[in-house]
C-alpha cells in the first residue's frame, strides 16, 4: 500500500457494533479507540496527518463483519482494521485480512488455539485469565463448577480449556448449559431451578452481552446472592454491571487485565481524559481499554514505517510495548498476542470492582495453552489484597 500524499489522512475502518446483543461491550470499545485516535490527533497525528477512523456498524451479526471488512478493504486507502468482539465475529473476518494481507487489531479477550500474522491480538488468552481464575475459585469455594454459557464458539472453546483446567485440579464440572444469544430472563429459570438442585461451590459464566445482564438480574431475583455462590466470569465487566443494578451485581467475580478502579496515576489520567470526550466513565471496560491502547500500538508502528501496509508494520510490532492503562504491555513476537496483567476482582456493595488478587507482573501469553497444567499459576508471583 503506497503512502498517503501530504493532504490526505491515515484511513482506518473500525467495526465495532453500535447496535445488537453485543453493543453494550462493543460501544465501550469503539469509545476506547476514538479517544486513542483523538490524542493522537490533536498531538499532531502521524507524519502531520491525523488518523481518520471510517466507523460501520456490524449490528452484532458476524456475517455482517466479513461483509464490512470486504468493503472497507475493497479501496486503496484501507489496509488496517479496528474491530470484532464475538469469536465468530473475528472468525468471519480472518480469512478477509489475510486474503488482502491487512492488518486487524481485535481487542478482545478469547479461547486461544489462534495465530494470524495479519491480527495482533489484545485480550487475554487462556492463560492469563483461565488459569488465575481457576485456581481462585477452587482455593476459595471448591472444585464443583456448573458452566453457563451462550452458543456460539467463544464460550464453548473456553468452557473446555476451564473444564480441562478444573479436572487437572482436582475439581468437576456438574453441568454445562447453554443459552441463545438473545436469552431473556425467563429463558434463564430452567438453569436456576437446576443450579438450586445441583448446589454447585460456583457458577462459571460465558453468558455474554445483554444476556449477562438477564443472567445476574435472574440469578438475584431468584435468591442467588454472590456473596455465597458467586458467578464468576471472564467476560462480564462494568457497562454490564451499570446496566444490571449494583444489587443484581453484588458479590460476583471476574478476571480480567484491567478494571476501571485501578489506583494508578495512568489509569486516573485515562479515566479523566475518557470523562471529557464522553461525559462519563460507567462504560470503561478492559475490552475497552484494549482497544485504547491498540490504537497506541498501532500509531507508533506507523511512525516508524511511514505506511499502512502490513509487512513493515508487522516487523516494529513484534516486540512493541506501550505504557497502558492496566500497566505495560507488549506484543509476543512469538505469537501476536499481548503481554497482559492478571488480576481477580469482586462487585462490592455499591457496584464496583475491587481486585482481590493480581500478578506482580505482566504475564506472557501462552494462546496455546502449551503448559496447561493449574499449578502453573502458583510460579506467578502475586499480590493479594
Amino acid at each position: 500500500m503506497a503512502k498517503p500524499t501530504v493532504d490526505r489522512p491515515w484511513t482506518v475502518g473500525v467495526l465495532f457494533s453500535q447496535t445488537g446483543v453485543t453493543a453494550i461491550i462493543e460501544q465501550s470499545q469503539l469509545n476506547g479507540a476514538l479517544l486513542a485516535i483523538d490524542e493522537i490527533n490533536e498531538a499532531g497525528g502521524i507524519e502531520g496527518r491525523p488518523i481518520e477512523p471510517v466507523i460501520l456498524d456490524p449490528r452484532s451479526d458476524p456475517q455482517r463483519y466479513r461483509e464490512l471488512a470486504e468493503e472497507l478493504l475493497a479501496g486503496e486507502d484501507i489496509n488496517v482494521l479496528f474491530g470484532c468482539y464475538m469469536s465468530s465475529s473475528r472468525k468471519e473476518v480472518l480469512p478477509v485480512v489475510e486474503r488482502q494481507n491487512a492488518f486487524l487489531f481485535y481487542p478482545t479477550l478469547y479461547e486461544g488455539f489462534e495465530y494470524s500474522p495479519n491480527v495482533i491480538y489484545g485480550g487475554a488468552a487462556p492463560n492469563q485469565n483461565s488459569l488465575p481464575l481457576a485456581s481462585y475459585l477452587m482455593e476459595n469455594y471448591g472444585g464443583r463448577f456448573y458452566f453457563v454459557g451462550s452458543d456460539y464458539i467463544y464460550p464453548r472453546e473456553s468452557n473446555r480449556v476451564m473444564r480441562n483446567i478444573v479436572r487437572q485440579g482436582g475439581g468437576e464440572v456438574v453441568a454445562e448449559e447453554y443459552v441463545d444469544l438473545q436469552a431473556g430472563p425467563k429463558d434463564f429459570q430452567w438453569i436456576l431451578e437446576d443450579i438450586e438442585r445441583r448446589a454447585p461451590d460456583v457458577i462459571f459464566s460465558t453468558v455474554v452481552g445483554t444476556g449477562t445482564v438477564n443472567f445476574y438480574r435472574a440469578y438475584h431475583e431468584s435468591g442467588g446472592d454472590g456473596r455465597v455462590r458467586p458467578i464468576a466470569s471472564l467476560t462480564t465487566n462494568e457497562a454490564e454491571v451499570a446496566a444490571m443494578g449494583a444489587a443484581a451485581a453484588a458479590g460476583h467475580i471476574t478476571a480480567a487485565p484491567y478494571f476501571r478502579r485501578l489506583d494508578t496515576e495512568a489509569n486516573a489520567s485515562f479515566l479523566r481524559r475518557y470523562h471529557a470526550r464522553f461525559g462519563e466513565t460507567d462504560t470503561v471496560t478492559s475490552c475497552c481499554e484494549a482497544a485504547y491502547f491498540q490504537v497506541h500500538l498501532f500509531a507508533n508502528a506507523l511512525r516508524l514505517t511511514g505506511t499502512t501496509s502490513a509487512d513493515p508494520l508487522r516487523r516494529v510490532l513484534r516486540g512493541a510495548e506501550f505504557e497502558a492503562p492496566q500497566g505495560r504491555v507488549k506484543i509476543d513476537p512469538d505469537n501476536n498476542h499481548t503481554y497482559l496483567q492478571s488480576r481477580i476482582a469482586r462487585v462490592d456493595e455499591e457496584g464496583e470492582y475491587v481486585v482481590e488478587r493480581e500478578a506482580t507482573r505482566p504475564i506472557k501469553p501462552d494462546p496455546y495453552l502449551a503448559v496447561p497444567a493449574l499449578n502453573d499459576w502458583a510460579n506467578v508471583p502475586i499480590r493479594k489484597e
